[in-house]
Parts: C-alpha cells; sequence; structure tokens
C-alpha cells in the first residue's frame, strides 16, 4: 500500500507542475493550455486518493488534518474551475481574461497551504 501512495504523491507532484509550469511558460500568451487542465485534474483526483489511502491506512505516517483537505479541497477545485473555464474561452477563440492567473495563482497557494500548514 506504501508503493500506490508514494505512486500517487509523485502523480499529485507532477500535476502540480504541470499547473505552476503552465502558468509560467505562457503567463505572457493569456491562453490555458491543455497541461494546466490535465494537471488541474490529475491534482484533484490523486489528491482525493491520497486522503482515501491515508484515512484507510489511518497510522502515524499517514494521519489526515481534516481542516486542510477540506481548504486544500476548495483551492483545487477553484484552479480546475478556471483551467477549464479558461480552455473552453480558449478554444472558443474568447478572450480568457484572468482565468490563467487565477489558477496558476491559486495553485501556488494550494501549494503553499501543502508546506506551510
Amino acid at each position: 500500500m506504501d508503493f500506490v501512495y508514494n505512486l500517487l504523491v509523485a502523480l499529485h507532484l507532477l500535476g502540480m507542475a504541470a499547473v505552476v509550469g503552465g502558468w509560467i511558460a505562457v503567463r505572457s500568451g493569456r491562453t490555458v493550455i491543455a497541461p494546466i487542465v490535465w494537471g488541474a485534474r490529475a491534482q484533484l483526483v490523486t489528491g482525493l486518493a491520497l486522503v482515501g489511502i491515508a484515512e484507510a491506512i489511518n497510522d502515524a505516517d499517514h494521519t489526515v488534518n481534516h481542516a486542510k483537505i477540506a481548504v486544500k479541497l476548495v483551492v483545487a477545485i477553484v484552479v480546475l474551475a478556471a483551467a477549464e473555464m479558461g480552455a473552453a474561452r480558449g478554444r472558443k477563440g474568447k478572450d480568457t481574461g484572468n482565468l490563467l492567473d487565477i489558477a496558476g495563482g491559486a495553485a501556488v497557494v494550494n501549494v503553499l497551504v501543502a508546506a506551510i500548514w
């Protein structure tokens, strides 16, 4: 079970890298690219799976702070919603507005919540 947990952690980190790295890479172009959307999706799915496994294992190495998880879940939904809406608007040729910055900035906030809390 530890292998699966660690694999999910790696995938979770790769999703974060796709969102934040994609945001930095296309910041001047103001378009939401596919890796940002897929990274946001991966973040949400792997994050939920990590919480589920941590709850199932229930030992000292895998304790769950439910308040922290709730905050991270809300922020992850904001990231995903902004990325999905920005990508959809971009496909239609419309201006994405601040959706790229919202997705990238919220992803950074989620990293800070994970690291500092």
